[in-house]
């Protein structure tokens, strides 16, 4: 595929100058293969949660931008992720999610792995009964490991394997949220939403970056967390988003709530924070809970959302739960048609990206700068290499 070149340098403007990113990184097949380098391979993605595989040899099959993974907890209860093919003939090994009773075993050739990843069988390889040859060395054989880190129970990868420690990738957002670096519990089946969105994965970190469209699009959200009570939040380089001065704990018909974390502080009692951090992990903290979204890009049109919802105790109360479940699911549902919107604006073949509000949208731009200054070095490394 050959590659489109977009000028991006009015992207990387100043906020009160800038364009929005051109049409070409919304709805071009050959801009969705090059930011899948730049910006998803190269970085800490978001793949998935280390509560879909909650026990020791559960595993779940992913496709990642096309690559076959293996979201994996081995026998020691270590969260991994392997590139789901066999060493023999790059057969999938696992089709469906399910429990590994004693070995990954290929359905072709019956070549076994260990849920560390080690190759411990080969039969017939030798011939007939002969299970080992000496050309087939075992050790150099394991599966092929996709370098990962857990975080607020978010899996990331490193698809490039070349990314800083993940401790300094996300140095900035671990300190600002370190009064929350404590357990966090998957509320279970009640507390996952799926949608399937017709949007480029962009356009939902851009519009979860600001609280412009909060008065809008969210009225029952604004109706006491109103746009006047959010201040944005910027790193560049890292992450983006907004808080809220006066979040509301959610109550059933007793008044009773949600336990809070544990000493996370008075500031936290009517605060709350939404971050993006990039490329493709939404996170969202309270006092008695968070969130974690997970954007999974189908192309360069289709987004699925995987979103998880958490708690400071394991069983908390499932009405509760039940209750802001359906209240999130109500938020997240209103911004649909809003990304959905957009992208189909992006087919508009003389619109320009757009311009920002200097005071209400600079979190996004501090995302389209980030965007555009990644695509930039990974072109420039390719020139390097001509």
């Amino acid at each position: 595929m050959s590659a489109t070149i977009t000028d991006l340098s009015a992207v990387r403007a100043s906020v009160d100058k800038a364009n929005g990113l051109p049409n070409a990184h919304y709805i071009d097949p050959a801009v969705y293969a090059e930011e899948r380098q730049a910006l998803l391979y190269t970085q800490w993605a978001g793949l998935s949660v280390a509560a879909d595989v909650a026990e020791p040899g559960d595993a779940k099959p992913i496709e990642f931008l096309g690559m076959p993974l293996l979201l994996l907890r081995d026998k020691d209860g270590d969260v991994r992720v392997f590139q789901n093919i066999c060493r023999h003939r790059g057969m999938i090994l696992v089709d469906a999610p399910r429990k590994i009773e004693g070995a990954i075993r290929c359905p072709y050739h019956s070549w076994c792995y260990s849920t560390k990843g080690k190759l411990v069988s080969t039969p017939h390889v030798g011939g007939p009964g002969h299970n080992t040859h000496e050309a087939i060395k075992r050790d150099d054989l394991g599966l092929i490991e996709v370098r990962s880190h857990v975080w607020r129970d978010v899996v990331w990868v490193n698809i490039s394997g070349d990314a800083p420690a993940f401790e300094d990738a996300m140095k900035d957002v671990m300190e600002r949220w370190s009064e929350f670096e404590l357990p966090v519990y998957h509320g279970g089946i009640d507390s996952k939403i799926e949608f399937e969105v017709n949007t480029n994965w962009k356009l939902a970190v851009e519009n979860y970056c600001e609280s412009y469209h909060l008065p809008w699009v969210h009225p029952g959200l604004n109706s006491y967390s109103k746009l006047e009570d959010h201040y944005n939040i910027e790193k560049p380089g890292a992450f983006s988003g907004q808080g809220t001065m006066v979040y509301r704990q959610l109550t059933n018909e007793n008044g009773e709530k949600f336990p809070d974390f544990e000493g996370v502080g008075a500031k936290w009692n009517e605060q709350a924070e939404y971050i993006a951090v990039y490329p493709n992990v939404l996170l969202g903290v309270h006092r008695d809970h968070a969130f974690a979204i997970i954007l999974e890009p189908k192309g360069p049109e289709k987004t699925v959302e995987h979103i998880h919802l958490y708690y400071s105790v394991p069983n908390s109360d499932e009405g509760l739960r039940m209750r802001n479940t359906q209240l999130w699911k109500t938020v997240f549902e209103e911004d649909i048609f809003v990304v959905e919107g957009m992208q189909r604006g992006r087919h508009a073949d003389q619109f320009d990206g757009g311009r920002f509000s200097p005071v209400m949208d600079s979190p996004t731009h501090c995302f389209h700068d980030w965007v555009a200054g990644k695509v930039e070095a990974y072109r420039g490394m390719g020139k390097a290499a001509e």
